[in-house]
C-alpha cells in the first residue's frame, strides 16, 4: 500500500496541487482497512486524557471531510485530525488556491474552509470502528452571523465521535477569523465551547489552535485566556501570512497561508514561547514544518508533547511517519532517555531566537 502511493508521487506532482490532493483522497478511500503496525512502546504518549501509540499526528487540512482517517492511521500516524468542518457546506475561495513551493519545500494555500459541512463528515465518523485517535477541527462558516455559535454547533454535532476537538481561530483565509484570538472574544468563545462540551455525555478534550503571527504581547493574552478557561491543550501553530526573505519560489508572493519547511523556524519559536507561558498547565502539539526526525525532535525539545505534519507529505510521501518514528527511537537510544524527558528541554534556548 505504502509503496503504491510512493510510486504515485511523481505523477501526482504533475497535477494541480488541489487535483492531486483530491486524487490522493480518492485513492485512500479505496484501500482496505487495516490496523497499523504496533509501535515501539517507548513512543507511547498520554495527553489530554488520551493514549497515543506514538506522537506523530496528521494535521487538519489533509482530510477535510473525514473521508480517510483510518487509512491514514494505517500509515502509522499516532493520531489524525479531520477538518476544518463548518456547520454548512461551503465552496471556499476561488481556484487556484493551493501552490507548491518546491524550491523551498513549502506550500501556500488560501482554501477558505472548503468542506461539505457537518452532516456528511458526521455520517462517516459514525460508521468508523472507533479504532485510534481521531480529532475533529471545527470552524465557522464565512457568512455566519454568529461565529461562536458555529463552533458550539461543531462540538454538539461531533461529541459522540470525536476523540478531541480543535477550535480553529487561526486560519488566515477566512476574513476576520483571527480576530477571535483577541482576549475578550476568545474568552467568550472558549467559555461557550467548554460549557457545551461539559454538557455532553462524553467529555472530549478541547484544544485551541493559534496563529504563528501573534506578537508576544498577543500570545500573553491568548495563553492567559486559555489557562483561565481551562482548555485541555493548544496547537502551535497554523500557517503564516509572513514571507521569509529566504523564499526562492516564484510563487512565494501568492496570497494565503504558508506552510512546510519555511514555517518551521517561526512556528517552533512560538511553540517554545507558548510552552514557557503555559507552565505545564496543559500539553502542547507542535505543528509547522515537521518533515523529518530532526524537526520532530526539535518540536519536542521546544515543548511539544505531540507533533503534527501535513505539507511534508507532498514531498516525502506516506512513509514519512514511519521514518520519523524510527528517527525518534534512535535519538532515545542514543541519549538513553524518554520522550517526556526531552519535552521542553530546550524551550528557553529556542525562545531566545
Amino acid at each position: 500500500m505504502m509503496d503504491a502511493f510512493g510510486l504515485a508521487l511523481p505523477v501526482l506532482r504533475l497535477l494541480d496541487p488541489e487535483d492531486a490532493h483530491r486524487a490522493t483522497i480518492a485513492g485512500l478511500k479505496l484501500l482496505p482497512g487495516r490496523a497499523p503496525a504496533q509501535d515501539d512502546p517507548r513512543l507511547a504518549v498520554s495527553a489530554f486524557g488520551l493514549d497515543f501509540p506514538n506522537p506523530i499526528g496528521l494535521a487538519a487540512g489533509f482530510d477535510k471531510d473525514a473521508e480517510a482517517p483510518d487509512a491514514m492511521l494505517g500509515f502509522g500516524f499516532g493520531f489524525v485530525e479531520v477538518g476544518t468542518l463548518t456547520p454548512r457546506a461551503q465552496p471556499g475561495n476561488p481556484r487556484p488556491r493551493a501552490f507548491r513551493l518546491p524550491e523551498d519545500r513549502g506550500v501556500i494555500n488560501r482554501y477558505g474552509f472548503n468542506n461539505e459541512g457537518h452532516a456528511p463528515a458526521l455520517a462517516r465518523l459514525s460508521r468508523r470502528a472507533r479504532r485510534g485517535v481521531v480529532g475533529v477541527n471545527v470552524g465557522a462558516n464565512k457568512d455566519a452571523a454568529d461565529r461562536v455559535a458555529d463552533y458550539v454547533a461543531g462540538v454538539k454535532a461531533f461529541a459522540d465521535v470525536a476523540s478531541y476537538f480543535t477550535i480553529n481561530v487561526s486560519s488566515p483565509n477566512t476574513p476576520g477569523l483571527r480576530d477571535l484570538q483577541e482576549p475578550e472574544a476568545l474568552s467568550d468563545l472558549l467559555a461557550r465551547v467548554i460549557e457545551t462540551r461539559d454538557a455532553a455525555a462524553a467529555r472530549r478534550p478541547v484544544l485551541l489552535k493559534i496563529a504563528p503571527d501573534l506578537t508576544l504581547e498577543q500570545l500573553d493574552g491568548v495563553v492567559r485566556v486559555a489557562r483561565a478557561r481551562g482548555v485541555d491543550g493548544m496547537i502551535v501553530s497554523n500557517t503564516t501570512i509572513s514571507r521569509p526573505g529566504t523564499l526562492r519560489s516564484p510563487l512565494a508572493a501568492q496570497g494565503g497561508g504558508l506552510s512546510g519547511a519555511p514555517l518551521f523556524p517561526l512556528s517552533t519559536y512560538m511553540l517554545a514561547q507558548t510552552f514557557l507561558r503555559v507552565e505545564g498547565q496543559f500539553p502542547l502539539i507542535g505543528a509547522g514544518g515537521v518533515g523529518d526526525p530532526q524537526t520532530a525532535l526539535r518540536k519536542i525539545e521546544a515543548g511539544a508533547t505531540l507533533v503534527q505534519l501535513y505539507s511534508a507529505l507532498i514531498y516525502e510521501g506516506p512513509g514519512l511517519a514511519g521514518r520519523i518514528k524510527r528517527g525518534l527511537i534512535a535519538a532515545l537510544e542514543r541519549e538513553n532517555t524518554t520522550l517526556a524527558a526531552l519535552t521542553g528541554r530546550k524551550a528557553a534556548e529556542i525562545a531566545r531566537g
